[in-house]
Formats: structure tokens, C-alpha cells, sequence
């Protein structure tokens, strides 16, 4: 086998449909798009919400809320996830390479759900008042990111 015998597997690819053709083809005449009307035309294509005319779904519902401009997100961390952990030291590449995080631009807040089995240095941005009492209880140390 080599690259000038290679073909798609059979049945997978299809030829395209000739429209406008003749009769004998039986897409003829109006190439399958009715008589009359917008939809018949060459330029006509439809919006994707559009609903023929009547109020769209999006305008008839109510407005709620709003997306402040100003809102900090943080990426959730409990000291459950943290304990398999086997480093002393835990910083934000070490959070990456457990898959805890994506990116270590990513900014992180630590939460108190389960326990620590050791005394670890752990580096983040923020933490919950739980975490920070048990990370000091085992001995260790939280450190804010600024």
C-alpha cells in the first residue's frame, strides 16, 4: 500500500447534487424549491432564529439580571483534591500538572472539604477561612498570590 492507492472507504462519500439540470434528472425546472415566493430566489437564506415572521423566543422572554463587568472568577480547589498531592510545596504549576487546573494564568481559590495528611506550603490566590485553619492546624502554610 502506498499514498497513490489510497480511496475513501466505500459508501462514505457522496457525489453532490446537481440541481437545475433538465427534467430527466428530476430536480428540473424549479430545482426543488417550490413555486414562488422568497424562499424560491438564488439570494435567499434563512436566519438562524428567524421564526417566520411571528415575535422571535428571544424578545418574548423578560430580561433578568445583568454580567457585571468587574467579576473576578476563581477556579475551586478543595484540600481533599489537594492531600493526593505528594509534594511539600504546592504552587500553581504543580496544580496544572495534577489536571486540578488548565492553565496556571488561571486564577485559584482553596476551599475546606476534607483534610490535609501532612504540613504542605500551598500557593494561591485566595482562600476559604476553614482551609486556612486547616492548613495551619497539619502545620503548614497558605500563601497568597497577589
Amino acid at each position: 500500500m502506498n499514498l497513490s492507492n489510497l480511496k475513501p472507504a466505500k459508501g462514505s462519500r457522496q457525489d453532490r447534487k446537481r440541481v437545475g439540470r433538465g427534467p430527466g434528472s428530476g430536480w428540473g425546472k424549479t430545482a426543488g424549491r417550490g413555486s414562488k415566493g422568497q424562499l424560491q430566489g438564488s439570494g435567499y437564506s434563512r436566519k438562524r432564529d428567524f421564526e417566520g415572521g411571528q415575535m422571535p423566543l428571544v424578545r418574548r422572554i423578560p430580561k433578568r439580571g445583568f454580567t457585571s463587568v468587574f467579576r473576578v472568577g476563581y477556579t475551586v480547589i478543595n484540600l481533599d483534591s489537594l492531600a493526593r498531592i505528594a509534594k511539600k510545596e504546592i504552587a500553581l504549576k504543580d496544580l496544572v500538572e495534577s489536571g486540578l487546573i488548565q492553565r496556571d494564568s488561571e486564577r485559584v481559590k482553596i476551599l475546606g472539604r476534607g483534610d490535609l495528611a501532612s504540613a504542605k506550603t500551598v500557593h494561591a490566590h485566595k482562600f476559604s477561612a476553614s482551609a486556612l485553619k486547616k492548613i495551619e492546624e497539619k502545620g503548614g502554610k497558605a500563601v497568597v498570590i497577589g
